[in-house]
């Protein structure tokens, strides 16, 4: 695996009084993005005790002063999620308590995203109770990448700040020919994701992959839309689970006579199963962020992370200088 970090943005200059009122603190799911954000805002990652009871219950202690100040919490609600949802809640809950100014959710993977609507009768619609929950703990902001689905800032009654990987996606992208590449969707849900990234990729053709769906974490692909016989296909979705899904597209574009195939995505959730897949040589590269850290037992040869920190950190800095977070993808 490697690791790129790249410069996608510049920070602003601030006020020092105002710069002296943020504060960014880490939960324990992805310390390391943390990590890279503080470095990029030149502001030291705040202390926090964490810690569970023999009992399973979450422990957590802020250990500095956050009177009147704008706290934003680092926080994926990756697997697993519920142990990670609930110790964001009890971050807010400290910070609430010890007088914060405005809390910030910043959650590069938001958890539950997937169940965003009723598809049958008495189901949940768990990404609209996890915003009822969020907000109802006292977070005052909420700033999440790649949403599954966009109607979830919806869910939230107050200011969801959503932000996209696409800028570092394409900048690595930039070695590929140009020229040969058509981008695919492996979906029908996917399309206006891969249209978006095929516009930003020099107006590259687009493609999608018909498939049939049996269940839960089931998909059956079926015939390629679009031309991509001796072209190298960019398979691009937000998130890969299983990997199921996404395999059978890989396959797919091979028999239709595309050249080579990358898989890209955000968040790479990598349920079991999924690392096996994305090995078994059906695709020439598989490109990720790293909102979701991903475990060394997990990794393979053909794995590439790229870290979204810098654009974490600018989308902080803009929302604590009252500027614009929509002016970074212009």
């Amino acid at each position: 695996m490697r690791s790129v970090l790249l410069p996608t943005v510049v920070k602003a200059s601030v006020d020092a009084d105002h710069g002296d009122r943020l504060r960014v603190f880490s939960g324990s799911a992805n310390p390391e993005l943390a990590l890279e954000v503080t470095r990029y805002l030149g502001i030291p990652l705040g202390n926090m005790v964490r810690k569970t009871f023999a009992d399973g219950e979450i422990y957590v202690q802020i250990q500095e002063s956050v009177r009147g100040c704008d706290v934003y919490l680092i926080q994926p609600t990756c697997p697993p999620v519920n142990d990670h949802l609930m110790e964001l809640l009890i971050m807010i809950d400290a910070c609430k308590r010890a007088s914060a100014r405005q809390v910030t959710a910043v959650l590069p993977y938001y958890g539950y995203a997937r169940a965003d609507r009723k598809t049958s009768g008495r189901e949940s619609i768990t990404a609209k109770l996890t915003a009822n929950i969020l907000t109802e703990a006292g977070v005052n902001r909420v700033l999440a990448m790649d949403l599954h689905s966009s109607q979830i800032q919806a869910y939230f009654d107050i200011p969801v700040d959503h932000i996209y990987a696409s800028p570092v996606l394409v900048e690595y992208l930039q070695h590929l020919d140009l020229a040969s590449l058509v981008v695919v969707s492996p979906d029908v849900g996917g399309v206006a994701r891969a249209r978006a990234l095929a516009k930003r990729l020099d107006d590259a053709p687009l493609a999608i992959v018909d498939k049939r769906r049996q269940g839960h974490n089931e998909a059956e692909a079926m015939n390629v839309i679009g031309d991509v016989k001796g072209k190298t296909a960019i398979l691009v979705d937000d998130i890969i689970d299983t990997a199921g899904t996404i395999l059978e597209a890989g396959r797919a574009l091979l028999a239709s006579g595309a050249k080579e195939v990358y898989a890209c995505a955000t968040h790479a959730v990598f349920s079991p199963q999924a690392t096996e897949r994305l090995a078994s040589g059906v695709f020439r590269e598989v490109i990720l962020s790293n909102t979701i850290p991903v475990p060394y037992d997990k990794q393979f040869k053909a794995l590439r992370v790229l870290s979204v920190a810098n654009l974490l950190g600018e989308a902080i800095w803009r929302i604590h200088e009252d500027s614009s977070v929509s002016s970074m993808f212009r």
